[in-house]
């Protein structure tokens, strides 16, 4: 039970927040839908609903991906939050797919829908909370980055740093800004409806919804899909490598892979070295690569290994040399 409790505590806190002020928000959304029959607030209770699921189990599946490994899983659990979100977008495909449904009977039948203040109370107060909740993400994007940045300026940069984020935190972004779009529509919608007699204009804004968090789906679900697989980094693989090529007892290197293990990173390089070097001086050469290796962020398993310098240089990596520079100074070494 401690056990579970320390790797609880370990779980993305962005995804925990989400589950629970989503599920706050959803019961507001539901009851708020009960009295007033308004179609754009079921496509949002359905939203909130399935956001509140599949953030709860993406905060669990984090946590549980940083158990240490096992004899019997000695490659740990890094890629479970991978296999989780992919779990995950399912819950929110079958809730868009229901949001649009419901959109288009209303735009084919077109119901006038009572509870005008109830409604804009609700959406805007939850569009907020969603809002809160997007800043929420966007800080932990850029604390994962290195970066102070808080607020309107946290959640500006984060667009251009989304795809170096966590795949939970990921996940939390992408809803919740969904989310908060969403907000805006359905509250625009029931202004619409109520002011101008176009009632179609709530059903209208429940499909656009359902068609946003269909494309959250399919792009939470490719991204994970290869991180389950075993995607490389090559941002990281080309500065490791610039770092090995760097050090003056490495003649050569044969092979470098990065892959992703869910919120870390698995190391493997294969250098050669002068051959008429002692084992002990090699295996200094190793200590103090790992030492270098292990340092940079979100590395959290590597394996080096040598052999002989044949005096032919093979490796050219996946950029070239002038790209490889570019790239490493923007990296940390320690």
């Amino acid at each position: 039970m401690n056990d579970l409790l320390h790797l609880l505590k370990q779980g993305n806190k962005s995804s925990l927040l989400a589950a629970v002020v989503n599920a706050i928000i959803a019961i507001i959304k539901g009851a708020a839908f009960f009295f007033t029959g308004n179609v754009a607030m079921f496509a949002e209770t359905m939203h909130s609903l399935g956001d509140a699921a599949n953030q709860f189990f993406v905060f669990i599946g984090s946590a549980l991906s940083k158990k240490a490994p096992t004899p019997k899983f000695p490659n740990g659990f890094g890629r479970v939050v991978n296999l989780v979100c992919l779990g995950a977008v399912m819950v929110v495909a079958i809730m868009s797919y229901e949001a649009i449904k419901e959109g288009w009977h209303h735009v084919m039948n077109p119901v006038e829908t009572t509870g005008l203040l109830i409604n804009l109370s609700v959406l805007g107060l939850a569009t907020l909370l969603e809002f809160s909740v997007l800043l929420k993400a966007s800080r932990e994007i850029m604390h994962d980055l290195g970066s102070d940045k808080k607020g309107l300026a946290a959640f500006a940069s984060s667009f251009s740093n989304l795809k170096r984020a966590k795949p939970a935190t990921k996940l939390v972004f992408m809803e919740d800004l969904v989310a908060t779009i969403g907000g805006i529509l359905a509250f625009i919608a029931v202004l619409l409806a109520h002011f101008t007699g176009f009632l179609a204009a709530e059903g209208i804004a429940s499909m656009i919804i359902g068609l946003m968090m269909f494309f959250v789906v399919g792009k939470i679900f490719l991204e994970n899909a290869r991180g389950a697989i075993g995607e490389t980094d090559e941002e990281m693989l080309n500065h490791i490598a610039f770092l090995v090529a760097e050090d003056p007892d490495i003649k050569d290197i044969q092979k470098v892979e990065v892959l992703k293990e869910g919120e870390f990173l698995h190391v493997e390089v294969v250098a050669e070295v002068d051959p008429t070097k002692t084992v002990a001086f090699v295996d200094d050469i190793r200590d103090r690569l790992m030492l270098l290796i292990l340092k940079q962020k979100g590395v959290r398993e590597a394996i080096i290994s040598f052999d002989e310098d044949d005096g032919i240089k093979t490796w050219k990596g996946s950029n070239p040399p002038e790209k490889i520079k570019e790239i490493s100074p923007k990296l940390p070494k320690k």
